[in-house]
């Protein structure tokens, strides 16, 4: 790796690269990536919602808060083998990680069982495991890790400063509570935020910068595009320049140049010219299949040919292929 890793970035210092020209900020994140990542190559996720629905607390984003009408179905925790039956497919559809997401505050002894067991059945299929619970404690991180969890996804959602007006039944500081017992466990994290939720750019950059001086630096950083669903408060709300996202990518990729950024939430309303700008900021990583929890994501036929279209290849395969 080339590029110096730093944990120590001011402020100042992350809003001054996001006011950097456009062309400029594009071209150092490009350089970064290209000392720390493999060019033109994408990692590929699918990720299933494996209960559904009637979450407690009251994120104003989420469609599965059982605050907003969203005409959302709730479903119960899905049975080991229908997860089984669905990362087979995924892997023969070519994703090398399965994550599994579920609508808890935290999730119950009984569901870390039921949970452990989908773990194990994801592993015997030689795929990476994510999984997406809510807030856990340091005994439940470790009864995860020793199912075989690869990943537990835990994003901050925003800046500290402005995470009380999207969130106001837990605290920032929960956050970071459990991503510190998911380090503790010994698992690497998955952690990003929501950009487009009525946030400025110094919070994006705050945002940013909590990430960036971790001890250790998330394993891969999901960067979304908020998809304003009827029936939350954010529905209204104002789409977010695209070129503002690709700052934000392009950021994240020069503060965290081993990491995997991540385009999630919101890609099937991207282009496929904001998608490959994109990838050109740092972005190596997508989220495909039908569903993206309980939002929309560009079909696999639709990736495909845009990676071959891009030259672009995954991270073991050929261009534009989707197996693992």
């Amino acid at each position: 790796m080339t590029a110096a890793t730093r944990h120590d970035w001011t402020l100042e210092e992350v809003e001054a690269l996001f006011a950097l020209p456009f062309q400029d900020l594009l071209f150092e994140a490009q350089r970064v990536h290209r000392e720390n990542q493999a060019p033109n190559t994408v990692q590929m996720s699918t990720l299933l919602s494996v209960k559904t629905g009637a979450c407690p607390e009251d994120c104003a984003y989420c469609p599965q808060s059982i605050r907003y009408d969203t005409g959302l179905e709730r479903e119960t925790l899905m049975a080991v083998a229908d997860v089984a039956a669905r990362a087979k497919a995924a892997r023969e559809a070519g994703a090398t990680r399965f994550c599994m997401g579920a609508a808890w505050r935290s999730p119950k002894k009984r569901d870390i069982e039921v949970m452990s067991a989908m773990i194990r059945e994801v592993k015997s299929l030689g795929m990476e495991s994510c999984a997406t619970l809510g807030m856990l404690t340091r005994e439940q991180a470790k009864e995860l890790r020793d199912a075989g969890l690869d990943y537990y996804n835990h994003n901050i959602d925003t800046s500290p400063e402005f995470y009380g007006e999207i969130i106001t039944t837990r605290e920032f500081q929960d956050r970071l509570d459990t991503l510190e017992a998911v380090r503790e466990a010994g698992m690497n994290v998955c952690c990003g935020g929501i950009v487009g939720m009525g946030e400025t750019v110094r919070d994006r950059a705050r945002m940013l910068q909590v990430l960036a001086n971790l001890e250790q630096h998330p394993e891969s950083v999901p960067i979304n595009q908020l998809v304003a669903v009827p029936g939350t408060p954010l529905a209204g709300q104002a789409p977010i320049d695209p070129f503002d996202f690709v700052r934000t990518i392009a950021v994240a990729r020069i503060l965290m140049p081993a990491s995997a950024v991540r385009l999630s939430a919101g890609r099937e309303q991207m282009s496929d010219e904001l998608q490959a700008l994109a990838f050109f900021a740092g972005a190596n990583s997508i989220f495909y299949g039908e569903k993206l929890l309980t939002t929309g994501n560009p079909d696999v036929e639709h990736d495909r040919a845009l990676l071959t279209r891009l030259g672009m290849r995954t991270a073991a395969g050929a261009p534009g292929a989707l197996h693992a």
